[in-house]
Formats: structure tokens, C-alpha cells, sequence
């Protein structure tokens, strides 16, 4: 089942002052599984739940993002790969998801948003950059109600 109307257009990509959101896909494995697999506690500590796990393969990592991007297409969730501006750097990932669909979060809404950076981009700031970016970005999106599923929110949240 989509997660959004028919009518609206999808963006593959967003561009925010240090950083790019776009549309996660398999060729992104390589440098996804380099930050995911350098980052796992913190992706547990702030994003919440038990992935990725200490064990995850390049080649989960493959099928995983394959998946992410099958389900884009089919507009039944949409991930995103936060990339540095040269495109050298994966600095996270943002998902969409329908609500309840990680087993975590509130059923309250109408999408489950949550997000997880590197250490080095969370040192700098940017986890709650990208924080304000998503709230700001998703306003232009058909959702009436937003929820985070992330187990630690920046503490503060602005208005759109």
C-alpha cells in the first residue's frame, strides 16, 4: 500500500547546508555499510531498536538497501542516504515508513520518521541539523501528522 497519494511527486533528493538527502539505493552499499558498521552503537542509542546487527554482511547491507530502494519505487516507504556534498561520504540515512512498521514508535500518525547519523557528523551538530531539515521538509510532504520513532530527538524542535 502507498504511504502517499498517486498525485504527489516524490522527491528523490533535498539539499540542506553541508549535507544532501537523496533516494537510498543499492549502489549506495559500500559506503552505507562503512558507516553503518562504524556507527552501530550510536545508530541503536539515538535512531532505538536492536539493528543493525553486529554481524550484518555487505551483503545484507546489499539486499537491504535493494529493498529500501524496491520500496521507494513503490511508494510504499522511502529511505534516504544523508550524503556528504562531494557524495564521498554516507553521513546516515532518514526513512519514511508507515506507522508501526518498526515495532517501535507511535501508531498515531501518518508516517514513522527516523534517522541516524555518524559519530563524527553527530559531533558536529548535524544530528540535530538534520533533525530540523526532516521537520521542515516534511511539511511540504501529505502527511497531517508526523511522528519520530527515534529513541533520542534533539531537544528541541522548531516550528515550520
Amino acid at each position: 500500500m502507498a504511504l502517499v497519494p498517486p498525485y504527489f511527486a516524490v522527491p528523490e533528493r533535498r539539499e540542506a547546508p553541508g549535507f544532501r538527502l537523496r533516494k537510498l539505493t543499492f549502489r549506495d552499499a559500500i559506503l552505507d555499510y562503512r558507516a553503518v558498521m562504524a556507527n552501530i552503537d550510536l545508530i541503536r542509542a539515538t535512531r532505538g531498536g536492536d539493528w543493525p546487527a553486529q554481524d550484518l554482511t555487505l551483503e545484507e547491507d546489499q539486499i537491504d538497501l535493494a529493498w529500501h530502494q524496491r520500496e521507494f519505487e513503490r511508494r510504499s516507504s522511502f529511505a534516504y542516504a544523508v550524503m556528504s556534498t562531494d557524495e564521498n561520504e554516507c553521513l546516515g540515512c532518514v526513512y519514511l515508513y508507515p506507522p508501526g512498521e518498526r515495532g517501535i514508535g507511535t501508531l498515531d500518525a501518518d508516517v514513522d520518521v527516523s534517522f541516524w547519523v555518524v559519530q563524527a557528523a553527530y559531533d558536529s551538530g548535524l544530528y540535530a541539523s538534520l533533525f530540523d531539515v526532516v521537520q521542515r521538509w516534511l511539511v511540504e510532504w501529505p502527511f497531517k501528522k508526523v511522528g519520530y520513532s527515534n529513541a533520542v530527538l534533539p531537544q528541541f524542535v522548531r516550528a515550520p
